[in-house]
């Protein structure tokens, strides 16, 4: 570990990536949720990687750039000589499996050495027994299971919704429906909008769950432990359908007609909200 003669900073990035990376020291709002994203510690010490749940690998790469004062683009150009140890599903993808959380940073550190910490982490949080006998049960196997954990982040508003949107995705799969799910079009999109027009769910992409059956070929993020958890032992219900009509009140029902009552709600509260504004 490397002893620093300037004071620590550790970098704070936000939260599923709702604050755009800009250049160190700065801070920017790309929504209402305004967190800084990084901040100084006056204390000596090391320098340390915040990875956020439910962060996609584009995020984690450009941050990785910044953390080490690298030219833009140049994490994401080493991932063909990481030898990053991932399943045979993934294709060399590391998309799922840049586990959350924080990671040491020295003079060492490189990008491949990093993206190896994560993904090492990774392996280890998913290879338990618990995780593979979660897998088989709901037909799985567990690089599936860590697919639908992303969505599962990406999708659920509060860690208590998090059983009830994973069960809604075994729910759709096990009957043969699309999973229908926004997150996986802004995924495709590379943004994170709220709404999900009629022309996007005609997208041409493998991640256009409207129009695509089944799972998207990779996870649409990198899940962390809660998320994972409630992939591997969903919540007991029937629910096909869930919307959150506001914040705090996300309703989960099997009944069709009962889920276009709450999207309208929701459409009748975002009117409301866009005309206070």
């Amino acid at each position: 570990m490397q002893t620093h003669t300037q004071p620590r900073r550790t970098i704070r990035l936000t939260r599923r990536g709702r604050i755009a990376l800009i250049a160190t020291g700065a801070v920017a709002a790309a929504t209402a949720v305004a967190v800084p994203l990084l901040s100084t510690d006056e204390a000596e010490g090391p320098m340390s990687l915040v990875v956020p749940e439910g962060w996609r690998s584009s995020q984690v790469y450009k941050a990785v750039d910044k953390a080490l004062a690298l030219p833009a683009g140049t994490t994401k150009k080493s991932l063909g000589k990481a030898r990053l140890k991932l399943p045979d599903d993934a294709n060399g993808n590391p998309e799922g499996y840049l586990f959350p959380g924080t990671y040491p940073i020295d003079e060492k550190s490189t990008p491949a050495s990093l993206l190896s910490y994560m993904v090492n982490t990774a392996n280890k949080k998913f290879s338990g027994s618990t995780v593979t006998a979660g897998a088989e049960r709901n037909a799985m196997n567990v690089y599936q299971t860590v697919t639908v954990a992303s969505m599962v982040q990406a999708e659920a508003a509060t860690k208590a919704d998090m059983g009830k949107v994973a069960r809604v995705i075994y729910n759709r799969l096990e009957r043969g429906m699309p999973l229908q799910l926004d997150s996986t079009i802004n995924y495709a999109l590379n943004r994170t909008a709220l709404r999900t027009s009629q022309s996007d769910t005609r997208l041409n992409s493998p991640y256009n769950t409207y129009q695509r059956m089944g799972l998207p070929p990779t996870p649409i993020a990198n899940p962390g432990k809660d998320a994972m958890r409630a992939a591997v032992s969903p919540a007991q219900g029937d629910w096909l359908y869930f919307v959150t009509v506001k914040l705090g009140d996300t309703r989960f029902t099997a009944d069709y007609l009962e889920h276009q009552r709450n999207v309208a709600k929701f459409d009748r509260n975002s009117r409301s909200a866009t005309a206070s504004h």
